[in-house]
């Protein structure tokens, strides 16, 4: 059992990842996990919810997994390949997620306060929301509604980072949006994440996925205290996220 105040890092599967992101997810922080449709992001969450049972000296947490998902993209046989890749039994590895679906985010932050009263009783390594901004694009969809929708959203995170300093990763999910201000014309890629500033404020290490060639996918780190802004080039496997193959 280790004290809240180590701070370990979590496996995502890739060795060329975790040497992009120094060694792993970080617990005790909120790393936000950005891109396109089908660039990984439910992938990369699914892997984690693996890699966090393991033992410290494995690239794990030897702690649990909450997942919060909002779209319905959560799928239980996706672990268990991950399970067997790592020599873990399946039912237990399944029984060490508990897994809620959230519906609105009135819901969704309702599932937060029961998630913190869980993580008093047992010992939870990782905390995944995908998609941490779905639910307020539907609950709050016209352009009046802004300010609204981005205090529920600031309040949201607040709890997450009070979650994270139990010594918990957390891991959040966030679509992209096209620009639609005069900078978008010299952008190389003229996609932001949704969220605004409040979503760049809260979170610790923000990471970028675009695709690459076939599974290859691209991570780049697109905000972070400490790590310099560098790419790393990873593949979605049938059991989870793992190195690209040249």
């Amino acid at each position: 059992r280790r004290v809240h105040g180590d701070i370990v890092q979590l496996s995502t599967g890739s060795n060329e990842l975790n040497k992009l992101l120094g060694g792993g997810i970080e617990t005790g922080s909120i790393t936000e996990v950005f891109g396109e449709f089908r660039t990984g992001k439910t992938q990369l969450c699914h892997t984690l919810a693996v890699t966090c049972q393991l033992p410290v000296d494995m690239g794990g947490g030897e702690g649990k997994c909450l997942y919060i998902d909002t779209e319905g993209t959560f799928r239980p046989e996706r672990l268990i390949s991950a399970a067997n890749r790592y020599g873990l039994n399946p039912s237990d590895v399944l029984d060490n997620v508990a897994c809620a679906r959230a519906y609105n985010t009135d819901h969704q932050m309702q599932l937060l306060s029961q998630a913190s009263a869980m993580m008093i009783e047992t010992r939870y390594a990782l905390l995944i929301v995908d998609s941490a901004t779905a639910l307020y694009r539907t609950d709050y969809n016209g352009r009046g509604e802004l300010s609204a929708r981005q205090m529920h959203l600031a309040k949201f995170l607040r709890t997450l980072l009070r979650i994270a300093e139990f010594g918990v990763a957390v891991v959040i999910t966030n679509q992209v949006v096209a620009q639609v201000d005069g900078a978008s014309m010299f952008a190389a890629d003229p996609k932001k994440p949704i969220g605004g500033n409040i979503m760049a404020h809260a979170s610790t290490t923000r990471l970028y996925l675009r695709k690459g060639r076939g599974d290859n996918r691209i991570c780049q780190i697109y905000d972070s205290p400490c790590l310099p802004s560098a790419e790393a080039t990873f593949a979605i496997l049938q059991d989870g996220i793992g190195d690209a193959k040249e």
